[in-house]
């Protein structure tokens, strides 16, 4: 069941205006930003994009609530090209969320407004992994006052628990907690396949 989450555009039509804002903000943040993405040309990603408008909807939610989308990859095999949220910190308008809709019902006081795993499906977008945001890592500084969910193992959640991962003292930090915590230095981050 995909639940509807807080704050997220149901129209999923951009308006020429709003695809043109976007299209130009993602430009200006692809060609600041080379070294996440070298030896990629922006003018095929945006073919890719112009022929996706469902793509373009999700990263412009991503950047909508803090994200800052940019391309980290290309997977040359399906031709797709790789985002994720680039933004220095967890992106700020998903913060305060439990990881997935279970551990949100199982609270009986105190309910953040939403969960990750929720949020992330009706934007359209997965959540990382510990692999791809151990890789986003490796092309900059991320989360290194905040934190950020990410994709927890089913034995684990099984068990009540899911992953969060964040950057200190120039390391990569694994941590656990319980699904249903949740706090106001900690979102998630989000990859989408274009």
């Amino acid at each position: 069941m995909r639940a509807k989450a807080r704050n997220i555009d149901s129209n999923k039509d951009l308006s020429p205006q709003q695809r043109e804002e976007l299209l130009r903000a993602l430009k200006a943040r692809f060609e600041k930003n080379m070294n996440r993405h070298k030896g990629l040309e922006w003018a095929k990603v945006q073919a890719k994009l112009e022929a996706n408008p469902e793509k373009l909807w999700s990263l412009k939610e991503m950047e909508r609530t803090g994200g800052e989308p940019d391309v980290v990859g290309h997977d040359e095999k399906m031709g797709e090209y790789i985002f994720y949220d680039c933004s220095a910190e967890s992106p700020k308008g998903r913060r305060s969320a439990c990881y997935d809709r279970e551990a949100l019902e199982s609270r009986k006081e105190n309910k953040p407004k939403d969960n990750a795993m929720d949020m992330s499906a009706a934007m359209g977008v997965e959540l990382l992994t510990e692999e791809q945001y151990r890789g986003l890592q490796k092309l900059g500084a991320f989360d290194t006052k905040t934190s950020s969910w990410v994709k927890t193992p089913s034995a684990i959640r099984r068990l009540g628990g899911a992953l969060f991962c964040d950057r200190r003292y120039d390391t990569v930090f694994v941590y656990h907690n319980g699904a249903e915590s949740y706090y106001a230095a900690r979102a998630f981050r989000g990859s989408l396949r274009v």
